[in-house]
């Protein structure tokens, strides 16, 4: 079979009926909370009235509806299967574990390396707004469900290539598409006056590329569940293997916080070139 025959008969969604009704719905319940931040809450302004609660409320009228509606809509692909089984439930635990991660320790290198700050009235953990934990979910959902997508369909039009050029040609498109979706988000957020950088120019150039580190781990990692015939995740393994992407994630951002440091001045409270992880304060000590 010659390679243009088998780019034109590959499949965008994967052969897994389960997890091509998974990614079928996470891509069909995108617009719905799209629509609902980017096209009524942020041009309409509706945030200025908002409190912690709204905010808070936000989070949860996006994010909420990703675990109930497969819950009580089940998928024919997964009417047989257990619960656990599905990859619906695989999907948004990997997601769960990693943007939680996100959220809760990367968001403070965006603080002392990328010089972004939350101004909006919000309840938070670890000095993040809870609505950012909500928000990243169904965000993170869509851009790795757009990742499996392509990387399949490309994975299928390079099979016959030699292998190290397969690997070049993946890895480039990994690295092209992270910084494009991290860009297009700091482009959409703009009209949020609330979410705010010292150096906007600098965030849209180099920020984005120290965001896309998330993503240049995470796709090809979250491509291999339930991706191979006959090779079924089990929870444990979806959980460890989120775990380890978020790992590796913050060695490697700690290293540019290390090596490169930010990207713009920021005040002295704010400095990261102190060792150890950028929360530690450097005047703390070890009882």
């Amino acid at each position: 079979m010659t390679a243009t025959r088998i780019s034109s008969s590959a499949p965008w969604f994967s052969t897994n009926p389960s997890k091509r009704w998974g990614e079928l719905f996470f891509l069909c319940y995108t617009p719905f909370w799209l629509t609902l931040s980017l096209g009524i809450v942020v041009p309409f302004r509706l945030y200025e009235s908002f409190t912690e609660l709204e905010y808070l409320l936000l989070g949860l009228v996006s994010a909420v509806p990703s675990f109930l509606i497969p819950l009580l809509v089940v998928g024919k692909a997964d009417s047989g299967l257990c619960w656990k089984d599905r990859y619906w439930v695989k999907a948004n635990l990997w997601i769960i574990i990693f943007s939680y991660v996100g959220n809760y320790f990367w968001t403070h290198y965006f603080f002392t390396v990328l010089g972004a700050s939350y101004t909006f009235p919000s309840w938070k953990m670890n000095d993040v707004p809870h609505t950012t934990f909500l928000l990243t979910h169904v965000c993170f959902q869509f851009y790795h469900v757009t990742s499996n997508i392509t990387l399949r369909k490309l994975r299928y039009a390079i099979t016959d290539l030699p292998e190290s050029i397969q690997w070049v040609t993946e890895a480039a498109w990994i690295l092209a598409l992270s910084y494009f979706i991290a860009y297009l988000e700091t482009i959409a957020i703009s009209n949020f006056p609330y979410y705010e950088f010292v150096d906007r120019a600098s965030m849209y150039k180099v920020g984005s590329l120290f965001y896309a580190i998330y993503f240049i781990v995470s796709f090809p990692m979250f491509l291999r569940i339930d991706e191979k015939p006959g090779d079924p995740w089990d929870l444990p393994r979806v959980a460890i293997d989120a775990l380890g992407a978020a790992m590796l994630v913050t060695i490697i951002l700690d290293l540019w916080r290390i090596f490169l440091g930010p990207i713009i001045p920021v005040s002295d409270e704010k400095q990261c070139f102190q060792p150890g992880l950028p929360w530690f304060s450097r005047n703390s000590s070890v009882a």
